[in-house]
């Protein structure tokens, strides 16, 4: 029987119990161990049946429960001081504030607002709009950022499937569910307009009418998080359908999400900063290409716009490039969403597109590949949000070093080296990440968790704890893992079909006194999911060492399209069921927030071994390392950086190797190698009392290396100071009436006009000959036409360095030379001076490069002439 009406009845809390409501409406309790207490205190049991979600239990309590709450003074005053905690961090003063706002110590004032565009936020697991590591950075970004004082506001879709649950068949093979998500039992709240009706915003479509969006908000502790959604009355069905799931679809139903994210996105900004009369975004920054299209949609603004300034298209693009920042996370030309050039024309067509008045040839050129090796029936989202963006970054100092490789296509004229791509390594939000008895250690030593400013001080604290309390707080860690894995083991166990008296075994399956290693992330496959399982005899020697034995707890998901990561799945699913090594290895279904938590304080180990270079960053071991675990991991993305060879092992790489099958056995048999012979010994090596020594300390060192480095707030820092305010700089430097965003289009215009007249037609030297010595010192003058343009336009450089045998120069160096004469006809003479500061061979050369103060980088325009 079917219900001819739907609504829902939301309860009516006492007036004493008020803050209730106001505590559950701001995601900070996700964080904050003392507001879940709060509702723990509720009522116990409904805070655990309810997934410890705070909405769901407010709906679930009896009345008679609120009203002996509200009679309950202790009760009051613990709701009390909740209220009032959460009013101080909202309110009060925080880094940010303290550091950037305008009259502090910076060079410059950081900016009023930034809108962080990204597909999916992990934030909480009651909130599930996220996939994996990239929604779970957008989520620990937006954290940060409100534990700092940031003001970010973020920018997403609300899909009303979000991403799928996953269980498993009999035989193993992962299935998928998409339960149905109802707005009004999350927590979030709709965005309204001062006459009380839903906020909106509308785009044009080729196939019908205007596309409707609703605007949900979820208040992120000091952050506001945007969400679109297209379930809207008069929306026809597939329109509906756009915010369905998450990484659904064809590709026509990935670009209008994408057009619903970039282009909504930012009229969904406008209308947020209207009805809150907050202040406009002064940067926006693209978390990975989904979200591109803000900058056309910027463009939009600022050239057909009633309410715009009607700036020509090359003004408009310089403005959006100077306030735009793009962080590509992929390391892999697969990951990258490519669109059929035909379907975007389609889609963004200057007369019935979702940005009218843009030229759509203008749009194309922004996507295509028209470089070496590229494909010129696609459109590359990745390629737009390079050209759409003045500042750019990859994840880890590894993964900067593959993205200047990938798409040094775009700048062909310089070496790899120089492509302006950077990198800020990720970062985990601690308070969301680690167990709050790791945090009680260092409390107890005097550190403060709740600073914002002064890390190190907090993991410095790690020192004075004793080993002996260290340990014991990890093997309670590791017991509440045991636990929570075999309740999941059991109820993926009996919707595997098994009765529950088949399952009397699991009662006893992990142990809270073995070494626990743990491996959780997405089954693609470079992840290699499966490499533990090479050699299937020595691993299950391993797991049944009568002396040093091990246990493994695996999760993660499989695309569902992606057949080949669900068999990897299925081959580790049919490997942990097999009765001889069920109790020591474990696949726990459905990985997500909610499993996450007690996973990373709970394993010993944590294990990655990707493909190398192909892991961006990864941060599961950084959220391992915060709760003291020690990675065991091949050197890629963070963990080539901040591996110092005390903090963890490195598994062997068979980099060279070109046979993969080998590669692979020769890799799995390095980590065996490792386990067997150190990892295992150290951690069963124990002294008088019970406790691993050496293996402590290695805890104490890798809490004091990675602690202060992993966190999310160093990464936030680092994007407020390193992108985020450079930004913001140059916007107002174009953004003054325009003006000066018009003389830097017309000075490009004019710089790569007359650039083919520009060459270095000769170079002296003097002072060394081929036999030079170090402490010699190499004069150079360099002869160079630069045909229209001055000495102001141009940098002249001396590029110096280590010289191969076939003369390419590598570990280069510039020196920047000076005008020193002028000739007839547009010729310079430029003059320097260098010292030689080491032996063996060396070269150099001469080159022009652009030069104004508001490019972020002399490659920026992609031109240079070399001797």
């Amino acid at each position: 029987m079917r219900a001819i009406r739907r609504f829902i009845v939301r309860p009516v809390l006492p007036a004493a119990l008020a803050p209730l409501a106001e505590l559950a409406g701001n995601l900070r309790w996700s964080w904050h161990p003392e507001t879940q207490d709060v509702f723990a205190e509720v009522d116990p049991d409904l805070w655990e049946s309810t997934g410890r979600d705070p909405v769901r239990l407010l709906g679930a309590v009896s009345r008679e429960r609120f009203a002996e709450l509200a009679d309950d003074a202790a009760f009051l005053e613990r709701l009390g001081r909740a209220r009032s905690d959460l009013e101080t961090y909202l309110t009060g003063e925080r880094w940010y504030q303290r550091r950037l706002a305008p009259g502090t110590d910076e060079a410059a004032p950081g900016p009023r607002a930034i809108a962080y565009f990204s597909p999916e936020f992990g934030i909480t697991a009651v909130l599930p709009q996220y996939s994996g590591g990239l929604g779970i950075l957008a989520g620990d970004h937006l954290k940060a950022a409100s534990d700092l004082g940031v003001p970010i506001i973020g920018v997403g879709l609300l899909y009303k499937h979000g991403y799928f649950k996953q269980s498993l068949s009999r035989e193993g093979w992962q299935q998928e569910t998409y339960p149905v998500l109802d707005p009004d039992e999350l927590p979030i709240s709709l965005l309204r307009e001062p006459d009380g009706r839903g906020a909106t915003i509308a785009i044009q479509m080729p196939d019908g009418p205007d596309l409707i969006a609703r605007i949900w908000v979820a208040s992120v502790g000091r952050v506001p998080l945007l969400m679109l959604d297209t379930d809207v009355e008069g929306n026809p069905d597939h329109y509906v359908d756009i915010t369905d799931r998450l990484y659904g679809g064809n590709s026509e139903h990935r670009l209008r999400q994408e057009l619903l994210l970039g282009v909504g996105g930012v009229r969904a900004l406008r209308a947020y900063a209207r009805i809150t009369d907050t202040p406009a975004p002064e940067v926006f920054h693209t978390n990975e290409g989904h979200a591109g299209f803000l900058g056309v949609e910027r463009i939009r603004e600022l050239t057909v716009a009633e309410d715009g300034p009607h700036l020509d298209f090359e003004t408009a693009l310089e403005v959006g490039r100077a306030s735009t920042v793009f962080t590509t996370h992929t390391p892999v030309p697969a990951g990258i969403d490519r669109f059929p050039r035909s379907l975007v024309e389609q889609y963004l067509n200057v007369d019935a597109g979702a940005t009218p008045g843009v030229p759509t040839e203008r749009i194309l050129a922004l996507g295509a590949e028209d470089f070496a090796d590229g494909d010129a029936s696609v459109f590359n989202m990745a390629v737009m949000g390079f050209r759409l963006a003045q500042r750019a970054n990859g994840v880890s100092r590894l993964h900067g070093e593959v993205s200047r490789g990938m798409f040094r296509g775009l700048w062909p004229a310089f070496d790899e080296a120089e492509v302006p791509i950077g990198s800020i390594t990720n970062g985990v939000h601690a308070p969301t990440w680690v167990a709050r008895e790791v945090i009680a250690l260092a409390a107890s030593q005097g550190a403060d968790p709740d600073g914002d400013d002064d890390t190190d001080a907090f993991w410095d604290a790690v020192d004075r704890v004793p080993g002996g309390e260290v340990w014991a707080v990890k093997r309670v860690l590791r017991e509440r893992l045991v636990h929570d894995a075999r309740r999941r083991l059991a109820k993926s166990w009996e919707k595997r079909g098994a009765a529950k008296a088949e399952l009397k075994w699991i009662e006893d399956a992990l142990d809270p006194d073995v070494l626990t290693i743990g491996f959780a992330r997405r089954a693609a496959s470079y992840k290699r999911l499966t490499l533990m399982m090479r050699d299937q005899e020595r691993l299950k020697a391993l797991l049944l060492d009568p002396q040093c034995p091990i246990q493994l707890v695996i999760a993660g998901k499989a695309h569902p399209a992606d057949d080949g990561g669900k068999k990897l799945i299925q081959d580790i699913v049919r490997l942990s069921d097999d009765p001889e090594i069920r109790h020591r290895i474990v696949f726990l279904p459905n990985y997500d927030i909610a499993m996450a938590k007690p996973l990373y304080p709970g394993c010993d180990v944590w294990l990655n071994n990707p493909l190398r270079p192909y892991e961006a960053c990864g941060t599961s071991g950084m959220k391992a390392a915060l709760n003291g675990g020690l990675n065991l991991s091949v050197l890629d993305g963070w963990w080539d950086e901040w591996y110092d060879g005390e903090n963890g092992w490195a598994i062997p790489t068979a980099d060279g190797v070109d046979d993969v099958d080998k590669r692979d056995d020769l890799e799995a048999a390095a980590l065996y190698d490792l386990i067997e012979n150190e990892v295992a010994p150290r951690f069963y090596d124990l002294d008088h009392d019970g406790v691993p020594t050496r293996w402590v300390e290695m805890m104490r060192h890798t809490l004091k290396s990675l602690g202060p480095k992993v966190l999310a707030t160093r990464m936030v820092r680092d994007y407020t100071r390193m992108l985020y305010v450079p930004a913001a700089v140059n916007a107002r430097a174009l953004n003054s009436d325009y003006h000066g965003a018009r003389e830097l289009a017309a000075w490009k215009a004019r710089v790569k006009a007359a650039w083919p007249e520009v060459r270095v037609e000769h170079v002296e030297t003097s002072g060394v000959g081929d036999a030079a010595e170090v402490g010699g010192v190499l004069s150079v003058r360099a002869f160079v036409s630069l045909g229209s343009l001055s000495p102001e336009d141009v940098e002249v450089q001396l590029v110096h360095g280590r010289a191969r045998s076939d003369d390419t120069l590598v570990d280069t160096e510039t020196l920047d030379l000076t005008a020193a004469e002028t000739y007839e006809g547009g010729r310079f003479r430029f003059d320097g001076s260098f010292t030689l500061e080491r032996s063996g061979p060396f070269g150099y050369t001469v080159r022009v490069v652009p030069r104004n103060g508001l490019l972020s980088s002399y490659a920026e325009l992609g031109v240079v002439a070399v001797a």
